[in-house]
């Protein structure tokens, strides 16, 4: 089979990585070490930060500011060292005015940190020195990130200070009154609401722990286990390299804040092997591609989004990982199911099979091997449980050494297997792995995750603590492995590999740190972007735009919005693009979708959103992870882009379908059989659309029954909408009800109130929006408890009061509105009943497929019609 080749000249792929996630300097000598050194230095100080031991030692205890003024001094100055000028700067040497950018960029972010006292005597009265140090540091700031996240960022975030200078001189539909420079260096720089805003705090609080943990299980050999595993399952089914690379880029997408970097580190090893079973050069590139972008919307890290999206939308982070796990799961899914088409289509089968090696022994191995984590997982659930309800605080002194203890059996596990190494995908002849062996070997690496997942989702520990105490055991298995596992296995002077692991501790703690320069600058930099949005009411003037340009079409404004965030996101990193679409497009979500009588759950608004601007990754002209799998895979980079844009297709179509249909992000399920349907339906209805789009089910499709194959998507994914068109939803209740259905309503689901009045700009509004309601209290006590006040008027209930960023202020309610009345579900039939008709439909297309007859495809052989 022919592939697709490029006549561009190679792309040093290293290099590539190197300027994308860490900056492309090389240096040597007393440069090279002085930056190590701040590398270094960096990660202990978000360590020191994170743990208890600053206020256990009371030694250098530092509030959320000044924490996130050293964060950024360190980003910027590590910026301009590692990022050169431009293309044809010197990758080799720093030139001196590098050094004097690096040095006044550093102080001027510190200024906080070093005058924070000072600052602290006269808010809002900046001196002449504060307004020097703060248009200085702005200034540097958008070199660093021309430099760091590219222009477009720094074009967004200086053409929203000019908006924010020049107001009062913008078109009337614009026009604000303007911020003087002595406001503007108090909001800035001076205060947490610009760059020192959440966004940085996020990533000085959590976002650093989490890329730091990422680093150092890279460096501990986690990323070869995971593809290795993924081949050893996988390898010999039908495109078995195509199945193992989107398994592969999945479990490493969990760990890693960088699509680039997720392409790189699988597709090394999977584009190869899937050009040599038959997979045309541009397709195994999109496929990498496409999985290795989706890693980005893979919980538990979400390229550093998840941490931002809790913050942003004020809920724990475990509820939105709850909220993430299952788009992201079925859109793997479905990308492993085009996989298989595409092998289908082309007649593809899988890797040879390791000789002596039987159907019965590898089932046999892989099962022990599950069943054996499983118990371990349910003694380490149920005994620590026990523990800590018998032993209280006192359970710490028996669960450390119970750890370490299992850790150690682990790795003695471990070391009667051979150590994981990549095999050479260009050899002549691959053999695939042992199932149980490979699972075996590396299992030692599951442990940090698994605590990890518990200190956050069962302890519910805050995010920076739990990557703080998962981050501290991969040090001790850094440091000790190998180690160990010389021991164990009889070899000579075991203690003599302790300096090997501390190696491979330093560098990386060397690489946490040089894969945050990015998304520390890019986080400061989209305060200035925050900042603008609240000190210009610019959030407004966009919901106004859009509503206009989609003339009032709920469909129409999703479309656009969709459109903008994939503008928006091109040419940026995962946690930059977020920011923006986040602050300019999730409001304009949830405000025109209350409009129209949709209510939009903040979280959705903020999922769909993300989305978006990470489909920006894949798509040509700018999407650097299609030109990096193209560069593996000698392809054309702008046909490997739209290839894996097509391929990404059942990823868009996700967020359109959980704005109105919110229980696939896990919300308002109440019971098992529910979550069980939800998630049975979710994954069939993107395997459906995944044969409708590539044109293949059982047998190459008709075009009817493409169509007929997407109609079936759509009703599995939204069965209330033909409901709908039967019959309403809700019924109405009058407003003077509102007390009343407050207290007799469900804790957690929330009651759907209409309100009505005049904005402050004299339009008027009519919209839908939902009451939280808490567990306790009667009606007047949970209205209390959102955050709102009422009062019962002769002309109805009128919202008295609204606090600032309570559940009522975000959920939409203003003050001096009315409740013009409260909607309550109708009685109907459940909309799950509409799945019947959906699921004869997929039979029916599956029959008449079945009945046609193979029809070999010429020149393709194994691949039939």
């Amino acid at each position: 089979m022919t592939e697709s080749t490029s006549n561009s000249p190679p792309i040093d792929l290293a290099q590539l990585v190197q300027e994308a996630d860490m900056g492309g300097r090389k240096p040597v000598g007393v440069v090279k070490v002085l930056m190590f050194a701040v590398c270094i230095g960096w990660s202990v100080l978000q360590l020191w930060y994170a743990s208890p031991l600053p206020f256990a030692l009371r030694i250098f205890v530092l509030n959320d500011t000044e924490m996130r003024a050293l964060h950024l001094a360190l980003a910027l100055f590590l910026a301009f060292l590692a990022y050169p000028f431009g293309k044809r700067s010197s990758r080799a040497l720093v030139p001196s005015v590098d050094w004097v950018l690096a040095a006044l960029a550093a102080f001027c972010a510190a200024y906080i940190f070093l005058f924070y006292r000072e600052l602290s005597t006269r808010p809002g009265q900046p001196t002449l020195v504060d307004m020097v140090v703060a248009v200085a540091g702005v200034l540097l700031l958008l070199e660093a990130t021309r430099r760091v996240v590219g222009p477009p960022m720094a074009v967004i975030a200086a053409l929203m200070l000019a908006f924010a200078f020049a107001g009062p001189y913008m078109p009337d539909a614009v026009a604000h009154k303007g911020v003087s420079l002595s406001k503007a260096v108090s909001h800035y720089w001076l205060s947490t609401e610009g760059v020192f805003g959440v966004a940085l705090g996020v990533s000085s609080s959590y976002i650093f722990l989490f890329v730091l943990f990422g680093g150092l299980l890279e460096k501990a050999g986690a990323g070869s286990y995971f593809i290795k595993v993924a081949y050893a399952l996988l390898g010999h089914m039908r495109g078995g390299p195509a199945k193992a690379a989107v398994v592969s880029s999945g479990l490493m997408g969990m760990i890693s804040g960088s699509s680039v970097a997720n392409v790189v580190t699988c597709g090394t090893f999977t584009i190869p092997l899937m050009k040599r079973v038959g997979y045309p050069a541009h397709k195994a590139g999109a496929i990498e591609t496409a999985a290795g972008v989706d890693g980005q919307i893979m919980p538990p890290v979400m390229g550093a989004a998840a941490f931002l999206m809790a913050e942003y939308v004020g809920v724990p982070y475990s509820e939105i990982v709850r909220n993430a796990i299952l788009p992201a799961a079925i859109s793997y899914i479905a990308l492993f199911y085009i996989a298989h088409l595409e092998a289908l289509k082309m007649g593809i089968q899988g890797l040879p099979r390791n000789k002596g090696s039987t159907t019965t022994g590898r089932l046999v191995g892989f099962g022990l091997t599950v069943c054996s984590v499983i118990l371990l997982a349910n003694v380490v659930y149920y005994g620590l449980g026990w523990l800590k309800t018998l032993m209280g605080s006192a359970a710490i002194w028996l669960i450390v050494p119970a750890i370490v203890a299992a850790y150690i059996a682990i790795v003695r596990q471990v070391s009667k297997e051979p150590d994981l190494t990549i095999d050479d995908p260009n050899t002549a002849m691959l053999v695939l792995p042992p199932v149980k062996e490979t699972i075996l070997a590396g299992l030692h690496y599951l442990l940090p995750v698994v605590l990890l997942i518990w200190s956050l989702l069962v302890e519910e520990l805050s995010p920076g603590l739990s990557a703080f105490y998962a981050s501290i055991s991969l040090v001790v298995i850094l440091l000790t492995q190998k180690s160990l596992l010389a021991y164990f296995r009889g070899q000579p002077n075991p203690l003599s590999r302790v300096k090997d692991g501390w190696k491979d501790l330093v560098e990386g703690l060397e690489l946490g740190a040089r894969n945050m320069i990015g998304i520390g600058i890019a986080t400061a930099c989209a305060g200035i972007i925050v900042g603008t949005v609240s000190v210009t009411g610019l959030g407004l003037v966009m919901t106004d735009l859009v509503e206009i340009v989609s003339a009032g079409s709920l469909i129409g404004m999703l479309a656009l919005v969709a459109v903008v965030c994939l503008i928006l996101g091109m040419g940026m990193p995962t946690t930059a693009s977020y920011i923006i679409v986040s602050t300019l497009m999730a409001p304009v979500i949830v405000e025109l979708g209350s409009q129209t009588g949709l209510v939009v759950p903040l979280v959705a608004a903020h999922m769909f959103v993300f989305y978006f601007g990470l489909m920006a990754d894949v798509t040509p002209p700018v999407g650097l992870a299609s030109f990096a799998a193209a560069a593996i895979a000698k392809a054309d980079p702008i046909k490997t882009g739209i290839t894996a844009f097509f391929y990404s297709i059942r990823t868009g179509i996700l967020p359109f379908m959980f704005i109105f249909n919110t229980e696939l992000l896990l919300i308002g399920i109440r019971s098992w059989w529910s979550l069980a349907l939800t998630v049975s339906t979710a994954i069939i209805a993107m395997l459906v659309f995944a044969a409708a789009t590539q044109g293949w089910f059982i047998r190459r499709n008709r075009w009817y029954e493409s169509a007929v194959l997407l109609l079936v998507t759509f009703s599995l994914l939204r069965p209330d909408f033909w409901l709908d068109l039967m019959t309403p939803k809700y019924r109405v209740e009058a407003g003077t009800r509102l007390v009343e259905l407050a207290g007799a309503g469900t804790p957690g689901v929330g009651l759907r109130v209409r309100i009505e009045g005049t904005s402050l700009e004299g339009k008027s509004i009519h919209k839908t929006v939902l009451l939280p309601l808490s567990a306790e209290g009667d009606g007047v006590q949970r209205i209390r408890n959102s955050g709102m006040t009422v009062m019962t008027t002769p002309s109805g209930v009128e919202i008295m009061s609204v606090n600032l960023k309570s559940g009522a202020d975000k959920a939409g309610f203003e003050q001096g509105f009315q409740v013009s009345g409260v909607e309550v579900p109708a009685d109907r039939m459940d909309k799950r009943w509409l799945y019947l008709p959906a699921l004869l439909l997929l039979a029916a297309v599956y029959a008449a497929q079945r009945m046609r007859r193979e029809t070999p495809v010429s020149g393709v052989p194994g691949a039939v019609a």
